[in-house]
């Protein structure tokens, strides 16, 4: 065969620098001839496995047994020739396997049995699956590159990734994974490499590397480390010419081979030779390490001791194939030592031409043959000694696994890395001090970074899909930013090009100078991609990287700027001299709450499923239009669906903004909040009667009741008493109490068009004073849960605070902890839009209710009343409710100094009621709680549909909000249909499920 002569026009080197290279060559083979121990064999080689490589050895015919070496590429998106033309090289030449490229999950599993059933010998089958198999598979799963692995702070996770594609590798039939990358990435500007290089120190990348490979290969899949002996020092991509690394001898043993060293030594079973130019090995003009026998039989065979698998890189790779005749290429690669030649392109030639090389003495028949057998041997390990087809009937669930979400979140919660915090602003803290814009740039608003920073702030976030757009573009989005002083720029989409800026267009660079140079706003830039783009970046005083603009990188990024989840990567490459490999900003955890998958807690998401079910009756049923459902354990959000609509009609969708009108639910998370606060502060004695807060009583039936009693609903107050009605006549408004125009003397809106008199409240108030007790049973009030209780406890609280209660909850809860929807009259800040409507009052208001509370009594008192008026979405209630699970502790603040909730929640005298807080009724079948809960879980229902209940001792949060009472209050289907307690029975079914599952494998483990 003729070797081409200088094919790329690269000047011949001159004999001295030859005769040099050779030197160090030969002084690179003694430093590995010095190592006491070579590696063990890492494939099979008992009296078992030899037998029965040795009866299918002898079963094949010179030229079957050739076929052996050839591993060739498989589309299973390609249409049937494609398939066909495969099958013919299975059944004629007899290869040894395939490595399966594009395509889809199911069309591979289909393509790969059909070619298993074509085989004399069961086929090896590969895939390139570094970070998953949608690396080359559709709809499946994505975990990480190597990069973000080498940010992590726990390797743990990485042999948890190897665990998690080997069995979706074993479930697809497939043995091989092309993975990890040994490449120390220590060329900026490598265009091949870059972040799927684990970093640039070498002893971290054989750390990483070899949890990689544990994972696969502890799970039945062999690993193959690549790209030796290290494309991590180029900045050629050798896809398209062939890279030249003019190392030397110092730098290969201390860097590049160190990881393949220690990969060597724990047992990989495969290794990749790659595609480059070095003249350490060999001086001959463009001669790819691929075919340099000094490199992979003397260095990497004789002298490091590798004695699995040796694959060539891909020989279709252009860098190579173009130098050489067809089949050329396959039998030098032969002849260099490789053992599976991958991605060859023409297997018939190949095979002649490799007949004609053992003909010419250039390979020998019994290297060949022992060849074939490790092949075998590897076989024989992977199981095709007892083939099985892929099980098409379990393949998708084998797939989806949700541990793989879980692992994903995971992997990114402990990679990001804030490499910059000057300002010392992350985690955003006191959010009633930030006034926060979030700037997407390369994505759309609506995508899973958008949402869940939403959930955290009501600010807007605007979107600039165009990752070049101009600067026309920007200037009218930094128009809209003057009353905000944090700005979050997010650049989405980048690419792993350095020559292009990794994406990140000229209008953006331009962009976030802009911004910097405002002294009024503080920027944060955030990049979801490589982090050698830090470098375009570094003038900012608050840089993250994301590393990935991966879904579950679009959920953690957020939650960590906002504190929910503290950061803890570090930069595993050097992006500048300022920013260096090991920089990583260490932030805090806040508490508040995160979001992730129900496995993440220890709930079933299967089982959490059926809620779908359950809702969809309840709009079937015509129980309600839509709702929103939220749970949560352990302080993370695990359910958060929005079902229906707003209406029967179907006009308007159920979102996660849809505000809902809480009725009673505002006892507990309005005036109670107060109540607590006041008692945490000492300014509350709850032992104390009423009337020493509110002197006015003293002279009437209610002197003698103290707070505890009125919190207990066992003061005697009735469930009820006449107030909206003493304001009409003859069904029509009085006009000592209405105007049509709002004044200063009729202020309070009931509903648009109808204003009520300032002095409601104090009438209210007066009626309550004046309103009989329920009679005593056995010298003792019995409890009976009344709107009055609460109305009461509003008015002890203004006295003591001074101030209106809801100012005061909104400067003391609703802003601090973000709840952008939390509000009373919320039509005074949101749209009709985006409120669901309530009752169609044919009654007192006789209109149809949206956005003005549905409780009489609190609209005729302008909408703020102490046991109604408040609304908002299920994420801002569950924001203040996990508060309270957390006994006032949240978002970095205390807001609560004593366990104040936990005293308060607790049933008091043997019966469902805590203080202002209830409990559920286990006397009841169908009571308000499920009874799988335990009887610590508090919280509340409201008349509107809605309900909240916490869990202390499994620490789950429970929120359902509908308007049932839309258009008719009287529809009690809800109720009849047990809808909110059936979907907390869910819950708890999840939890035992995932519990039983995990006791199960537990057992398991330990047969």
């Amino acid at each position: 065969m003729n070797q081409p002569t200088n094919p790329t026009g690269l000047m011949r080197i001159p004999f001295q620098l030859t005769m040099a290279a050779l030197l160090l060559a030969a002084g690179l083979l003694l430093s590995f001839a010095e190592v006491k121990k070579l590696p063990a064999d890492p494939l099979p080689s008992g009296p078992v496995e030899t037998a029965w490589v040795d009866s299918v050895f002898n079963s094949l015919t010179p030229d079957q047994r050739l076929g052996q070496f050839f591993m060739v590429a498989a589309y299973s998106n390609k249409d049937r020739s494609h398939v066909e033309r495969i099958e013919r090289l299975v059944r004629n030449y007899n290869i040894g396997g395939v490595m399966f490229m594009q395509g889809g999950p199911k069309r591979q599993a289909l393509m790969a049995n059909r070619l298993q059933a074509a085989a004399k010998v069961p086929l090896l089958i590969a895939m390139d699956a570094e970070w998953g198999l949608d690396m080359r598979l559709d709809s499946s799963a994505h975990f990480a590159k190597q990069m973000t692995l080498g940010a992590m702070d726990d390797p743990k996770y990485v042999y948890q990734m190897g665990r998690d594609i080997a069995r979706k590798m074993r479930a697809l039939g497939v043995h091989i994974d092309f993975a990890p990358v040994l490449d120390v990435n220590s060329n900026p500007g490598n265009p091949v490499i870059g972040n799927r290089s684990f970093g640039e120190d070498q002893n971290r990348v054989a750390t990483l590397g070899i949890q990689y490979i544990k994972g696969l290969q502890d799970n039945n899949v062999m690993a193959v480390a690549k790209h030796f002996p290290g494309h991590g020092d180029t900045d050629t991509d050798s896809h398209v010419s062939l890279p030249v690394i003019n190392t030397d001898m110092a730098r290969l043993t201390k860097v590049d081979l160190v990881p393949f060293q220690q990969s060597f030594e724990a047992g990989v079973m495969g290794v990749i030779v790659a595609h480059l130019y070095m003249p350490l090995f060999d001086t001959t003009d463009a001669k790819t390490t691929t075919l340099s026998h000094a490199l992979v039989t003397d260095l990497l065979k004789d002298k490091m001791g590798f004695k699995g698998l040796v694959f060539t890189d891909a020989l279709n790779m252009k860098s190579v194939s173009k130098l050489y005749k067809d089949g050329e290429l396959d039998a030098l690669a032969l002849a260099a030592g490789n053992d599976v030649l991958l991605f060859s392109e023409d297997v018939p030639s190949a095979l002649l031409r490799i007949r004609e090389a053992v003909a010419a003495g250039k390979l020998t028949q019994a290297d060949l043959d022992l060849r074939v057998k490790k092949i075998l041997r590897a076989k024989y390990w992977a199981g095709l000694n007892r083939y099985q087809p892929v099980n098409l009937r379990t393949l998708r669930d084998s797939l989806n696994l949700p541990a793989s979400k879980v692992l994903a979140q995971s992997i990114f919660e402990h990679a990001v890395t804030v490499a910059k915090n000057d300002d010392q602003l992350l985690p955003f803290q006191r959010l009633d001090t930030l006034r926060i814009a979030a700037i997407t740039i390369g994505t759309q608003a609506e995508g899973p970074y958008a949402t869940i920073f939403n959930k955290y702030q009501p600010g807007p976030v605007y979107a600039v899909p165009d990752r070049y757009a101009p600067d026309s573009t920007f200037a009218r989005i930094s128009s809209r930013l003057q009353g905000y002083n944090v700005v979050v720029v997010s650049l989405h989409q980048m690419n792993n090009t350095p020559s292009h800026n990794y994406g990140i267009g000229d209008g953006a660079m331009k962009f976030i100078k802009q911004l910097q140079a405002n002294k009024r706003v503080k920027t944060v830039v955030v990049a979801m991609g490589n982090a050698y783009s830090l470098k375009f970046l570094e003038s900012a005083r608050t840089l993250v990287c994301g590393y990935e603009d991966h879904y579950a990188a679009q959920l953690v990024v957020p939650q960590v700027l906002f504190g929910a989840l503290p950061a803890r990567g570090k930069l595993p490459v050097t992006v500048s001299p300022t920013l260096k490999t090991n920089l990583g900003i260490a932030t805090a955890d806040l508490h508040r709450l995160r979001y992730a998958v129900p496995e993440s807690q220890g709930l079933s998401s299967r089982v959490l499923a059926q809620i779908d079910n359950i809702a969809l009756e309840s709009q079937t049923y015509a129980a309600a239009p839509g709702c929103q459902v939220l749970v949560a354990k352990n302080g993370t959000v695990v359910f958060d669906q929005s079902y229906g609509y707003c209406t029967y009609d179907q006009s308007q969708p159920v979102t996660s903004s849809t505000l809902y009108d809480l009725a009673s639910v505002t006892k507990v998370a309005g005036t109670l909040q107060a109540v607590m606060y006041l008692k945490d502060q000492g300014k509350l004695n709850i032992e104390e009667k009423v009337s020493t807060y509110l002197p006015e009583l003293a002279r009437t039936n209610k002197r003698d009741m103290t707070v505890r009693d009125v919190l207990l609903h066992q003061a005697g107050l009735k469930p009820g008493i006449p107030t909206w009605e003493r304001t009409l006549r003859d069904g029509q408004f009085k006009s000592a109490f209405y105007a049509s125009t709002r004044s200063d003397d009729f202020p309070n809106e009931v509903a648009p068009g109808e204003y009520s008199t300032k002095a409601a409240d104090d009438s209210v108030w007066a009626w309550t004073m004046r309103s009989g007790l329920l009679p005593k049973i056995k010298n003792r009030y019995p409890t009976e849960y009344s709107d009055l209780s609460f109305i009461v406890m509003k008015r002890v609280c203004e006295k003591i605070l001074k101030q209106p209660i809801e100012n005061f909850l909104e400067d003391n809860f609703y802003r601090p902890l973000g709840l952008g929807s939390m509000t009373y009259n919320p039509l005074q800040r949101f749209p009709k839009s985006c409120i669901a409507p309530t009752e169609n009052d044919t009654y007192y208001r006789r209109e149809q209710l949206q956005g003005t509370v549905h409780d009489q009594t609190a609209a005729l008192v302008g909408g703020v009343g102490g046991h109604a008026g408040l609304f908002a979405t299920a994420n801002d209630l569950a924001v203040l409710m996990q508060m309270n699970l957390q006994n006032g502790n949240y978002g970095g603040t205390r807001y609560f100094q004593n366990p104040v909730v936990t005293e308060f929640a607790r049933p008091q005298n043997g019966g469902r009621r805590g203080l202002g807080w209830d409990h559920g009724d286990p006397s009841k079948p169908e009571g308000p709680t499920s009874n799988l809960s335990p009887a610590s879980t508090f919280g509340h229902t409201g008349f509107t549909g809605t309900c909240v209940w916490m869990d202390p001792d499994n620490n789950i949060l429970y929120i359902f909000l509908s308007n049932r009472v839309y258009p008719d209050a009287g529809n009690n289907k809800l109720r009849q249909y047990n809808i909110r307690t059936r979907i907390q029975e869910v819950i708890y079914k999840s939890l035992a499920a995932e519990n039983a599952k995990k006791l199960a494998s537990a057992e398991a483990s330990q047969k």
